[in-house]
């Protein structure tokens, strides 16, 4: 059951594009995205991510349940990130701990539509506001991620401290970006959100194949650091999502009593984000390596998530 959703997603045409561009660098293509495309593409995903999420939230009503899960969503974001970048800066430098710390922290929006479907076949219902709480915590761990690479990079470091740092990271253009549309989004009604529906919707899976494409050529270019990190990469990002989904599916039991979406929540903390986290960071931090954060999330902790990770949540969801 697990394997059949596994090769369904690997069949995703814009997954499959991701690994078209791994092909053409090893076969020395020339095919190649200019450069002031790939970063439209970058800002329309995370315009996209953003919007969707925050018109998915206004059709929520409010209650306290509700406004303790989305707490309880930020700090994951939060926490995550910082813990794992202390983790990752014993083998990798500030850039690229930072940057695998925020794709760790974040989400990946492939992996909770996966989910989705999981529950679907253990007929089980989640409720509507988890898509915002999805959308929500992509922002606090990407600011989290450059709020750590601020501090901890000789480069980066402003005399004037911490405020100056987190207002750098506040202010930079991709979390703006996401965090602006979210606020719009939210604040558009129904109709007004009709009118851009087909560049916000339509368009999204198209971009996001040529996001990925991308994404393949410039990780196939730095693929090699990868496998010259040894054995580390590969065992973070197999325990460290397994742990996170584990820590949470037994504490979301304090916020919420619906299995689904402790479920979901689960889930959420154990992805990693290939999409919104790759996007802001091409632009916000270019010395960080995608040839290690990227192929780390879409290829060891998203096929891990998906075979193990979402029985082993479930249980410990149904057990506690």
């Amino acid at each position: 059951m697990n394997l059949q959703l596994l090769f369904e997603n690997l069949t995703n045409p814009a997954l499959l594009f991701f690994v078209l561009g791994i092909i053409a660098v090893y076969l020395k293509s020339d095919l190649e995205i200019p450069a002031n495309t790939s970063k439209f593409i970058s800002l329309y995903l995370l315009f996209a991510i953003g919007f969707k999420g925050g018109q998915e939230l206004s059709h929520e009503a409010f209650s306290v349940e509700i406004a303790l899960s989305m707490l309880f969503a930020v700090f994951i974001a939060v926490a995550i990130p910082i813990y794992t970048y202390f983790i990752l800066r014993r083998k990798f430098g500030v850039y690229d701990s930072g940057a695998i710390a925020a794709a760790y922290g974040s989400v990946s929006a492939v992996t909770f539509v996966t989910a989705t479907s999981y529950l679907e076949l253990q007929h089980l219902e989640f409720s509507g506001h988890m898509v915002a709480i999805m959308a929500l915590m992509e922002s606090p761990a990407i600011i989290a991620g450059l709020i750590l690479i601020s501090m901890f990079s000789k480069k980066d470091r402003e005399q004037s401290g911490f405020r100056k740092v987190l207002h750098h990271s506040l202010t930079n253009g991709s979390v703006l970006l996401i965090f602006g549309s979210l606020v719009i989004g939210y604040l558009a009604s129904a109709e007004q959100a009709q009118g851009i529906k087909p560049f916000t919707n339509d368009l999204f899976k198209g971009f996001l194949a040529i996001f990925l494409l991308d994404m393949g050529i410039v990780s196939g270019r730095k693929l090699g650091s990868l496998f010259k990190e040894g054995w580390f990469p590969f065992v973070f990002g197999i325990i460290i999502p397994l742990f996170n989904g584990s820590v949470v599916a037994f504490a979301s039991g304090y916020f919420t009593t619906d299995i689904a979406d402790r479920f979901l929540f689960a889930v959420l903390a154990a992805s990693a984000s290939y999409i919104a986290v790759p996007a802001a960071m091409k632009i916000a931090v270019p010395d960080a390596n995608p040839g290690l954060y990227l192929p780390m999330a879409l290829g060891v902790t998203f096929p891990v998530n998906i075979t193990i990770g979402m029985p082993l949540y479930l249980l410990i969801v149904k057990q506690f």
